[in-house]
């Protein structure tokens, strides 16, 4: 009699990975050595912790500055940079160094894992994944920590200069300012705003992109995935910061005191985290309701497929607002830069989208019952932030209820994972139908 062998497909296996490095992240941050008081943190909010930072998130119930030693510090980046690769991405690293041979399954998961077409060249592209991490964030940390060796010890300018460009491109958002500031004392600051606009900026875009981009100098095209990623990214960048500045300019709480430069970096700096990294440098609960507003639906949105940003992706808003702008024309076929976008495409995206506003509406509302004496758009946000695995807060984080710190724990893991798993669980289950029911006809609008 043979034995069944075990086998997850791809969204199973990521989930149960995730899963269980977060639990041990959980495990280790419970521990007398990761806090500074030397008794550890409990176990949900380790739980909540670890989640935030292998989701690549950033929401926190405790200051990390404030409250974790160098160990928890360390452990918190490890989860980070674990979760910004992807499971299966940091494995096969590892398996390299070991100099083992990846294998046909492995090089299926990471397939799935890295959103890419084939598993042919699927192994050099996660080389190259690896090769542009490790050099973004070298020059991002080289960069902020020439910059703080101004104000600190040079030991502790390079510490949190590679600390905060590793959080920052992984979208996560984590910082050690303490007192749970985030980077608002470098408002005015061209230099760290810049960069870690940066590097926020390059990790949304995706690996796929940057691959792209590597290979444009030989190639002289790009894909029709990254020409929607770049072109939109740039749209939404500009055209929020143009709002944020709009409407904050007379917000003496934000924008009012700060000189012109820092008005701008300011808004430039809120319209680039929104999507989807935590940091910030104006205080995100003295906003006025519509810079909220719009900072909730850049959170929605997130960043490219395959990236370390969150949310339902800004490839699923290019491919519905094509689809509107095809109704409202009278065409038939939905395009983008000259492509016809297939069907399967299309029900993907909106599958993907429906889903995620279902999930945030369901979560505001549990929390409004578990979390009472709030105002409502606080609900909201913390909801957002969390499915888009995004980290700004109007400060709800720390006042959750252990069942709302359970909530948003399942809410930031549904967001790393939901719609990745949802697409990738929807190619592998679509199959051709036998049989055809007659069409019947529905009245819309």
């Amino acid at each position: 009699m043979k034995k069944q062998k075990f086998n997850l497909d791809p969204p199973k296996f990521l989930v149960l990975g995730f899963a269980g490095v977060i639990l041990i992240g959980a495990i280790l941050l419970t521990t007398p050595i990761a806090t500074e008081d030397g008794k550890g943190l409990s176990f949900i909010n380790a739980l909540f912790t670890a989640t935030s930072a292998t989701c690549v998130t950033g929401l926190v119930v405790v200051d990390t500055g404030d409250t974790f030693t160098v160990f928890g510090e360390l452990v918190i980046l490890f989860l980070i940079q674990v979760g910004g690769l992807g499971f299966m991405t940091f494995a096969t690293f590892l398996f390299l160094l070991l100099g083992k041979r990846i294998s046909l399954k492995d090089r299926l998961l990471l397939k799935e894992a890295v959103n890419h077409l084939s598993i042919a060249g699927v192994v050099r592209l996660v080389k190259r994944i690896l090769i542009f991490t490790a050099v973004i964030e070298i020059l991002g940390g080289i960069i902020l920590s020439i910059r703080f060796s101004f104000e600190m010890p040079v030991g502790k300018a390079i510490y949190y200069g590679f600390f905060h460009a590793i959080s920052n491109f992984n979208n996560a958002g984590f910082d050690l300012m303490g007192g749970f500031q985030s980077l608002t004392s470098y408002v005015n600051d061209p230099t760290v705003v810049l960069t870690i606009c940066g590097l926020i900026t390059l990790g949304g875009l995706g690996f796929l992109v940057m691959n792209d981009l590597y290979e444009y100098r030989v190639s002289r095209r790009l894909t029709l995935h990254s020409k929607v990623v770049i072109y939109a990214t740039l749209m939404l960048t500009i055209g929020a910061a143009i709002f944020i500045f709009l409407f904050e300019y007379g917000n003496v709480k934000t924008l009012e005191p700060l000189s012109f430069q820092g008005k701008v970096l300011g808004s430039l700096f809120q319209s680039v985290t929104a999507r989807t990294a935590g940091a910030n440098t104006l205080p995100i609960g003295d906003l006025t309701h519509s810079a909220l507003l719009l900072i909730i639906m850049l959170m929605f949105i997130g960043g490219g497929s395959g990236s370390t940003a969150g949310g339902i992706k800004i490839t699923t808003l290019a491919v519905l607002v094509a689809v509107v702008w095809t109704q409202i024309r009278g065409k038939e076929d939905v395009v983008l830069f000259r492509r016809k976008i297939a069907l399967e495409t299309i029900l993907k995206a909106l599958t993907v989208a429906v889903i995620g506003l279902f999930i945030v509406v369901i979560v505001t509302m549990i929390l409004s019952i578990t979390d009472r004496g709030h105002n409502f758009i606080m609900y909201l946000f913390e909801a957002v932030s969390a499915f888009g695995t995004v980290g700004l807060s109007m400060g709800l984080t720390p006042d959750l209820s252990p069942l709302g710190k359970i909530l948003i724990v399942l809410t930031m893991f549904a967001g790393r994972l939901g719609p990745l798993t949802i697409a990738l669980a929807i190619t592998m289950r679509r199959r051709r139908d036998s049989f055809h029911y007659p069409e019947g006809k529905i009245l819309i609008g």
